[in-house]
């Protein structure tokens, strides 16, 4: 044989060699990674839509606990539950969904359900009482990830059933990641935590869909959309828009929100002094639509609100205003940046003893009923209006005598109209 094809056969004989070692390397990595896990269904966990899996889930919990913080596995099923679950320290509970599905078939036929595919979390327990603990509790340093949360007892056609929290985070670093709220009447209540990160929720929470409040240490909210996946139906979807506030922030030391949306509440995000006080944050990407009041601002800290990119519309409801600041407040707020559209009464109403700015902001569609209402109603406070768009040939700025007023470098068609302390 010549000398070289020697050579090509002994390098091909390396190369399979190689292959099969690189074989053994991954096979050996995958075996040591599902090592690190443990599946439910090994610890009684049924998932047949009809089992009470509660006691099951929380013995894997457990486990994953006591062997030093490993994962808990929840495959594709309908996991019933009729109790609460509550995570030790350090342990993560994941489900079979890679990033946050959508089950909107019983609002529209023809398209998935929550019970057709994937690891369904079915919730049964503490109906009627909303102030019972939540459903999933989350502590330091644990994770859900991967999983639907769906109420079957939820009448899509009439005014929801009470219940409590979906979701509760407690301690240092509890996370949400890749979850779909699907119609819970309370979200998650993110409060008495430090750094929580709530990342890729998606769903309908009915009453409330995000509760902060009481965080010392930077909490974290990033692309959260609440849209009416699972009801629209006129009864239901009615009393959402009535009583339903989608997120509501109270003393939190710097929250950062990135990417956030609602739709459908009677307010968008509701800023109010918690029990230990007002919060601040930055706020980056948000809107509102179809809410009765995109951004209502009870109470904020000196330090600042700062809202920029958002896009906010508000047309129903009795009194359709983008932005209320109340007469309660003391704090600083500024939109930057901000777009505001939809036929409503006024863009903002502004109350208080506080200072809130617009900068290079888009005012569009206001006086929605020709009643003459000024997009800007200024009643206290101090404002600053600076390099903003007014789109219409109205009334752009009303302001009390007691406001003190800024305004600069704004554009309108024609002269920016001004009532200043009739």
């Amino acid at each position: 044989m010549h000398p070289a094809a020697t050579g090509v056969q002994a390098s091909l004989g390396q190369t399979a060699v190689m292959r099969q070692f690189a074989f053994l390397v991954v096979a050996s990595l995958i075996c040591t990674v599902v090592s690190q896990e443990l599946n439910v269904r090994d610890f009684g966990a049924r998932g047949d839509g009809n089992s009470d899996d509660t006691a099951a889930f929380q013995r894997a919990l457990n486990e994953a606990k006591t062997k030093g913080g490993l994962t808990v596995y929840a495959p594709p099923g309908n996991y019933r539950f009729l109790g609460s679950l509550k995570f030790p320290e350090s342990v993560c509970l994941r489900g079979s969904w890679q990033s946050v599905p959508a089950h909107n078939g019983i609002r529209d036929a023809g398209l998935p359900k929550p019970t057709d595919d994937g690891t369904t979390f079915l919730v049964e327990g503490g109906e009627g009482r909303e102030d019972r603990p939540a459903f999933i509790q989350l502590g330091t340093n644990s994770t859900l990830k991967g999983v639907v949360i769906y109420y079957p007892k939820q009448d899509p056609n009439d005014v929801p059933k009470p219940y409590p929290y979906a979701i509760s985070m407690r301690g240092k670093n509890p996370a949400v990641l890749d979850v779909e709220l699907l119609n819970p009447y309370l979200g998650i209540d993110a409060t008495q935590n430090e750094r929580h990160l709530i990342r890729n929720v998606q769903g309908q929470p009915l009453k409330r869909g995000i509760w902060v409040d009481q965080i010392y240490d930077i909490g974290r909210i990033e692309n959260v959309h609440f849209n009416p996946w699972w009801s629209m139906k006129p009864k239901l979807f009615k009393w959402q828009q009535e009583n339903g506030e989608a997120f509501v922030f109270g003393r939190s030391d710097w929250q950062y929100v990135l990417n956030t949306f609602c739709f459908g509440y009677k307010v968008g995000y509701r800023f109010v002094a918690g029990k230990t006080g007002p919060g601040n944050g930055n706020f980056l990407g948000i809107g509102a639509d179809d809410c009765f009041t995109s951004v209502q601002i009870d109470e904020s800290y000196p330090y600042g609100l700062l809202i920029t990119n958002g896009e906010f519309v508000s047309f129903h409801g009795p009194d359709p205003t983008m932005v209320v600041v109340s007469a309660s407040h003391t704090g600083n707020v500024r939109f930057n940046n901000c777009s505001f559209w939809g036929p409503c009464n006024q863009i903002a109403r502004i109350e208080g003893k506080g200072f809130v700015g617009f900068s290079d902001c888009n005012f569009v569609q206001w006086d929605g009923k020709r009643q003459g209402q000024p997009a800007l109603d200024l009643r206290s406070g101090t404002v600053m209006v600076r390099g903003c768009h007014f789109r219409e040939n109205k009334l752009g700025i009303k302001a009390a005598k007691s406001v003190r007023l800024v305004q600069a470098d704004n554009l309108a068609p024609g002269e920016l109209k001004i009532d200043k302390g009739s």
